[in-house]
């Protein structure tokens, strides 16, 4: 009864092994049981961890005296290049993360504001690492910080020190008041029982209020506001703030709809006021006001056009194999090789981020030259068709120069904050400081 057996093993690209130069993959044979003639053969290979040899001892005596006892010693040498299948030692993909195009899309922010300018850093830094981002940023002279949740507030707090202002959009929720009198944060007050609840339990801590102009999201309406506006102006609410639906279609009638709206419910006021993020800003000074809160242009996304790309995204190749025509891939069979095909598998997947809508359509490159992504996007593997290129990577990219969040976004048929803030634990995160 023959036991089938999967043997990986590293071979050397050339049959005078001793002297030659080993290649990158490493070659996986499947074969039944090996002969004592294989076994010898694999003892003299030279292994290695990575892309150059290690020093693991072979042992030689071994190998000749098995290969002397063969029955099959004169049989014909074992080629190992002509399997069709070429696996690597499986490494961690690199998220590059690059702080200076952080700062440099934070000044050009800057420069086109008319008054203050400030920074979103919501969601973990649009998850690229508030504990490395926002120092910058303060650094760099953002005094005016903004983020989701109290749990958020605190932990920026934690990283930037007293000084800097730390706003809640989220407001004062029920049972967060000593974690916002510890931490220092200013909620954003959404309604009355958010203002009532905050003056109960802080008296006298800062606050800010939200005006719903349109969105229909948080804030209150322009009644409600009209009801309370003495009340909390008389408790001396350190900035009001909206937001605009539609800022990244500069077009869009919505804009000047909320702007009259927030005209209206703050004029005559001699509050800070804030009303545009990073689509706000490029709407021009009406929609600048005191305060400026940009976002999603800080770590080079859309609408921000002229943004500094700030995320590299580099996944290593494991395993390049030969489909041959007709040939499926992935689950469900995803993608069928309309022609013999060389497939790279690499490692990452939807558990890191990479959305399952991705599949079919989407690109990745290698020095510049785009490759199509084949078959499903599973756990933590994507299939790559790399018959084009003339040599074998050792990883494709899928976030960079030539291809940016908002590029792999339109594969999935998303945003690039969906693709950013999805980014996962997994990753090895290089920054570059």
């Amino acid at each position: 009864m023959q036991v089938k057996r999967e043997i990986a093993v590293t071979a050397l690209a050339s049959s005078r092994w001793p002297s030659a130069k080993p290649p990158n993959p490493a070659t996986m044979i499947s074969c039944g049981n090996p002969t004592p003639r294989f076994i010898a053969v694999l003892c003299r290979i030279r292994l290695f961890a990575t892309c150059s040899p290690c020093d693991w001892a072979v042992h030689e005596s071994l190998a000749r005296e098995t290969a002397h006892n063969s029955a099959d010693r004169d049989a014909p040498p074992i080629d190992l290049r002509c399997h069709p299948v070429k696996t690597r030692l499986m490494t961690t993909a690199t998220l590059t993360i690059d702080l200076h195009a952080i700062a440099a899309n934070w000044h050009m922010l800057n420069r086109m504001s008319q008054g203050q300018t400030g920074a979103v850093v919501k969601a973990d830094a649009y998850g690229l690492g508030i504990d490395r981002v926002a120092p910058v940023l303060a650094q760099e002279g953002a005094r005016q910080f903004f983020v989701a949740t109290t749990k958020e507030g605190v932990a920026l707090r934690r990283v930037l020190g007293p000084g800097p202002a730390i706003n809640l959009f989220a407001g004062h929720m029920p049972g967060d008041a000593e974690k916002i009198r510890s931490a220092q944060l200013t909620p954003m007050i959404n309604s009355v029982d958010q203002l009532i609840g905050h003056v109960e339990t802080l008296p006298g801590h800062p606050f800010g209020l939200q005006l719903n102009t349109g969105m229909n999201r948080l804030g209150m309406d322009a009644s409600e506001w009209g009801a309370l506006r003495d009340i909390a102006l008389s408790q001396h609410p350190r900035l009001i703030i909206s937001h605009l639906a539609c800022a990244d279609e500069p077009g869009h009638k919505m804009n000047a709809a909320q702007l009259k709206s927030f005209r209206d419910m703050t004029a005559g006021l001699k509050i800070p006021l804030s009303l545009g993020a990073t689509g706000g800003i490029l709407l021009g000074a009406d929609y600048h006001f005191s305060l400026t809160r940009p976002g999603i242009g800080l770590y080079g996304g859309l609408p921000f056009v002229d943004a500094q790309p700030v995320v590299t995204l580099d996944l290593p190749v494991i395993q390049v194999r030969e489909v041959p025509a007709g040939g499926s891939v992935g689950y469900a069979c995803g993608w069928i090789a309309p022609r013999p095909s060389r497939i790279a598998t690499v490692s990452g997947g939807y558990a890191d981020g990479l959305i399952r809508a991705m599949g079919n359509g989407a690109t990745m490159t290698h020095n510049g030259t785009k490759v199509p992504v084949v078959g499903r996007v599973s756990m933590d593997l994507i299939t790559v068709d790399i018959t084009t290129l003339t040599d074998t990577p050792g990883h494709l990219q899928l976030l960079g120069q030539h291809q940016s969040v908002d590029t792999v976004a339109g594969f999935a048929g998303t945003i690039g904050y969906e693709i950013l803030t999805s980014l996962g634990p997994r990753y090895d995160r290089v920054y570059l400081t």
